[in-house]
């Protein structure tokens, strides 16, 4: 005997997530159904599944626009951030992802930090190409100069506090 079904994730060897298979009766009540990795193929979660897949597939069409956009952005600039340095070029700290997505942020431009692509923290001054990963199909480079100065309001806030703390006294032991 064997059930139809509709699978509600991606299953190996079986099918992709929206799929409606035929699988052994066995198969689909002790392990597909107990998962959550299907539901019966009924006419009411056939038009359940068919609404969530086209609800899906405007917001994928609304990210990938909005993807596109935020790269006309970023390919007509360049950005620029300004940390302590070395004579010899060389960073005090690094420039991170977060750093990264700080200034596109004050730019007006949103962009998450786990999208930007640093293989490694930038701890030199000079021009980086970084990539950005907007989408899964959307990515570009965006052109950062990373130059020698004062540190950025930020992080010099932070030291000016720590330097202005009263120290705590050791206690003396009898």
């Amino acid at each position: 005997m064997s059930t139809q079904i509709i699978l509600t994730a991606a299953v190996d060897k079986l099918g992709a997530e929206g799929e409606t298979v035929t699988v052994a009766d066995g198969y689909a009540r002790n392990f597909l159904l107990p998962r959550g990795l299907a539901m019966p193929a009924t006419a009411a979660n056939l038009r359940r599944v068919e609404s969530l897949r086209k609800k899906r597939e405007e917001q994928h069409a609304a990210d990938l626009a909005q993807a596109n956009e935020t790269v006309a952005l970023l390919t007509k600039q360049s950005f620029t951030i300004t940390a302590p340095a070395g004579q010899d070029e060389k960073l005090y700290g690094s420039v991170t992802a977060s750093d990264i997505a700080a200034v596109l942020k004050q730019e007006g431009i949103q962009v998450d930090r786990k999208k930007i692509a640093l293989e490694h923290p930038i701890r030199t001054t000079g021009v980086y190409d970084v990539d950005v990963k907007l989408h899964a199909e959307v990515s570009t480079k965006v052109k950062i100069w990373v130059v020698a100065g004062e540190a950025s309001a930020a992080t010099a806030d932070a030291a000016e506090k720590s330097a202005n703390k009263p120290k705590k006294k050791a206690a003396k032991k009898k």
